[in-house]
This record gives structure tokens, C-alpha cells and sequence, in this order.
């Protein structure tokens, strides 16, 4: 199997809602044409959004019930620190929530955790190890 992240599908109570967020942070949705989800290029990784049962019942796992923390998270890298504290006011500005207010990191770098309207978790963070190309991708260091 090579090693590849193709595509994340969050599960979402109101796909017209969580649309309207993600495009409120700039996010371009692409692929208009399917019906009852919704997706974004992000990189080399597309995020799509699609109703939270219906990925369940495809899963093959029953729905949760308790919207508490999902056991993951996902994180937006920037390029500077500045950057962190402008996509947190971005975020809560659509609608979003700060879950941890940006701090310096014991890695060295500077990062927030924020949630979707659905409460997904998503780390907002400057790594200075991290170099970013110019379409988002990050390449680890040796």
C-alpha cells in the first residue's frame, strides 16, 4: 500500500451550514456537481463534508451520540505566528470555537486548537521545522 492521505470526510449534523463556515474562512468548494457533500482542495488532500449518519451507516459503525472530543484532530500549518493568531480570529469569526488560545509550543512552535461547528478539532500552528510550499504541502524535515 503506498503511503497516502487521499481524502478526510468529516461527518456533519448540517452540510449547508458547515459549507457557509469553511467558505467563510476562503476555502474554494470544487466539484459543485455532487450532491449531498460537499468538497475542498486543500493541497494535495481533499477535505470533503458529508452527513454525519449517512458516514456512519457507510463506515459501518453506529452513529455517535456524544459530540465530545472525536479522539482526532486535524491541523492547519502557517507560515508564520501571526498567521496563527489570524486564522483563530477567522475561525471564531465564522462561527467556530477556540478550544485552546494560541501559546507558544514545547516544540518550539506557536499554535491554537479550534473546533468547526460540529466540533471538529483542528490545531492551527507555526512549526518553524516545517517547511510549507506554495501549494500548503509541508515536507518533513530529515
Amino acid at each position: 500500500m503506498e503511503q497516502r492521505l487521499s481524502l478526510v470526510t468529516l461527518g456533519v449534523a448540517d452540510l449547508a451550514r458547515s459549507v457557509a463556515f469553511y467558505e467563510a474562512l476562503g476555502w474554494r468548494r470544487g466539484l459543485r456537481a455532487a450532491e449531498g457533500v460537499a468538497f475542498f482542495q486543500l493541497g494535495g488532500v481533499v477535505l470533503s463534508l458529508w452527513d454525519e449518519n449517512s458516514l456512519a451507516d457507510d463506515a459501518g459503525v453506529p452513529a455517535r451520540a456524544d459530540k465530545g472530543f472525536r479522539g482526532m484532530a486535524l491541523a492547519h500549518n502557517v507560515r508564520s505566528r501571526e498567521e496563527v493568531d489570524a486564522a483563530v480570529v477567522a475561525v471564531e469569526a465564522a462561527g467556530g470555537t477556540v478550544t485552546k488560545a494560541p501559546e507558544e509550543k514545547f516544540w518550539g512552535g506557536y499554535g491554537a486548537y479550534v473546533a468547526d461547528l460540529d466540533g471538529h478539532a483542528w490545531e492551527i500552528a507555526w512549526n518553524p521545522g516545517f517547511a510549507i510550499a506554495a501549494d500548503g504541502s509541508i515536507t518533513l524535515p530529515d
